[in-house]
Parts: C-alpha cells; sequence; structure tokens
C-alpha cells in the first residue's frame, strides 16, 4: 500500500515536472515572440522617424538625391515646354504672316491677270471710242471705281477736257488748266497723286479727287484719269494699287495716244480723197 503510495506521489511528481517544462516552453516562446514584436516595433519606428525626417526635408526643400534629380528634371521640362510654347506661338504667327502673303501674292497674280488680258484688248483697237470704253472698264472692273473721269489735254486751248465719265455726268467737270488744282499740278509734274487718309464720301467735288494718275507718253503728259470714289471703302491706297495705277496709265496713254493718230490720219487721209476727187472730177 505504502509502495503503491510512493508510486502515485513519484508519477504527480513527473507529471509536475512535466507540465512545469511544457509551461516554460510556451514561456521562452512567449518571450520569443515578444522580443521579436519589440525588435518590429522598433524598426518600423525607425521608418516612422526616417520617413518623418524625409518629410520634413521635403518641406524645407533639404536635399534628397532623387527627389532633387525629380525636381531638376521637372524644372527642365517646364522650361523645354515654355521654348516650346513658344516657338509654336512664332511658327503660328509665321504661318499667319505666310498665308496673308500668300493671299496677298494670289491676289496680285489675278490683279496683272487680268490688267494683261485687258492691255490686249485696250491693243487691239484703234477705234477712239472703243479705247476710251475698255479704259473705263479696266477702272470700274480692276481698279473697282464708282465716280470717275478721263481728261484729255487740248493741245490748241492748253485745258485738260473730261472725255469720258461713271457716276456723273460730263458737264459737272469744267476744263482745267494744268498747274491747277489736285488734277492740273499732277498732269503738270507728271506724278501720282493718291489720297493719304479715304475718308467716307459726303459730296462730289470735281476739284477734290481721291486719286488723279497722269497719263504720259515718256515725259509728256496728255491727260489724267481723276477718281472720287471707289466701290469698295478702303482707309488708303495700297502698294498694289499704287502699282495698277502706274501700268494702267502707261497702258492706256498708249492706247489713247494710238487712237488719237490714227483717228487723225483717218481724218486727213478723208480730206486728201476728197481734195483728190475734187480736183480729178472733171
Amino acid at each position: 500500500m505504502a509502495r503503491d503510495n510512493l508510486k502515485n506521489k513519484k508519477g504527480d511528481t513527473e507529471n509536475l515536472f512535466a507540465r512545469a517544462e511544457e509551461f516554460l516552453q510556451i514561456f521562452k516562446k512567449g518571450a520569443e515572440f515578444t522580443q521579436e514584436l519589440l525588435k518590429e516595433n522598433e524598426r518600423l519606428r525607425f521608418r516612422i522617424l526616417k520617413l518623418q525626417e524625409e518629410v520634413k526635408a521635403l518641406k524645407k526643400g533639404a536635399a534628397n538625391p532623387d527627389v532633387e534629380e525629380l525636381r531638376r528634371r521637372v524644372k527642365e521640362l517646364e522650361r523645354e515646354k515654355e521654348e516650346l510654347l513658344r516657338r509654336f506661338k512664332e511658327v503660328e504667327e509665321e504661318n499667319k504672316d505666310f498665308a496673308a502673303k500668300y493671299v496677298e501674292v494670289e491676289e496680285e497674280n489675278n490683279t496683272l491677270a487680268n490688267l494683261y488680258v485687258a492691255s490686249y484688248q485696250l491693243h487691239s483697237t484703234l477705234d477712239f471710242h472703243e479705247v476710251l470704253q475698255i479704259i473705263m472698264e479696266i477702272i470700274i472692273n480692276l481698279i473697282g471705281a464708282e465716280i470717275f473721269a478721263i481728261l484729255l489735254l487740248d493741245e490748241k486751248t492748253r485745258k485738260l477736257n473730261a472725255v469720258a465719265a461713271e457716276g456723273v455726268e460730263l458737264e459737272d467737270i469744267p476744263p482745267i488748266s494744268p498747274g491747277e488744282g489736285i488734277i492740273g499740278e499732277a498732269a503738270e509734274k507728271g506724278e501720282n497723286y493718291l489720297c493719304q487718309s479715304i475718308g467716307p464720301f459726303r459730296i462730289f467735288d470735281p476739284e477734290k479727287p481721291i486719286a488723279a494718275i497722269p497719263l504720259k507718253i515718256k515725259d509728256k503728259t496728255i491727260g489724267v484719269i481723276a477718281i472720287y470714289k471707289l466701290l469698295q471703302q478702303k482707309e488708303r491706297f495700297t502698294d498694289l494699287d499704287r502699282e495698277l495705277f502706274t501700268l494702267l496709265a502707261g497702258h492706256a496713254a498708249t492706247a489713247i495716244f494710238s487712237a488719237r493718230l490714227y483717228s487723225e490720219s483717218e481724218r486727213k487721209l478723208s480730206t486728201f480723197q476728197g481734195f483728190i476727187e475734187l480736183l480729178t472730177k472733171d
């Protein structure tokens, strides 16, 4: 009996040691786990501190190599973008200028081509009245004049007389002496007169044209084209208008001079033929 009790006590002691050992192992594992948690917590705290320092450095603009490189690159890209935008605007303006120049050149080419066709028609006849009619059509269609007159110099009276007009009666334009007023000065000097600033048309005044273009054969003026109103309101005459006036004046003067000579020769020939017929009639 006593032996059984001793065995039982020994068994209980062994169980107690076994449980104590088991508890000790659990405690060791708990301690190791706690140490790992403490280490991880310390590592996280260190990372947080580092991140906080980086945030502070960013706020203060501190030199973080990666961040500073990115900032530098961003600034370079911004400068490149601004430069590209500036250059793009310059190119855009250049394109607008080129487009405007292209339209202007096209208009000049069309006008000069039309003038070439008109001048061909102008020199295709020697009839004085037909020549005047063609000149008037050129002034209306190419120059765009609404009110104008063609004045020719009378060699006998030395007066500029209106021989054709549009938008006004011939009687409304009195004879003008060379050197008298705008038209007379243009005839005497042989230089184009173009109004610097074209205001709105109010009332017809024969002494105040907006343009006076002398018709010249070399240095001799045979007449003047006087323009008083344009079909389309302009603020000023352009370089194309000046060139067109000069070309028109040259062609018109030549055609008028040739037609006049032809008419005079025809009239003289007719007179001579009549005279000869009278002499040879008997």
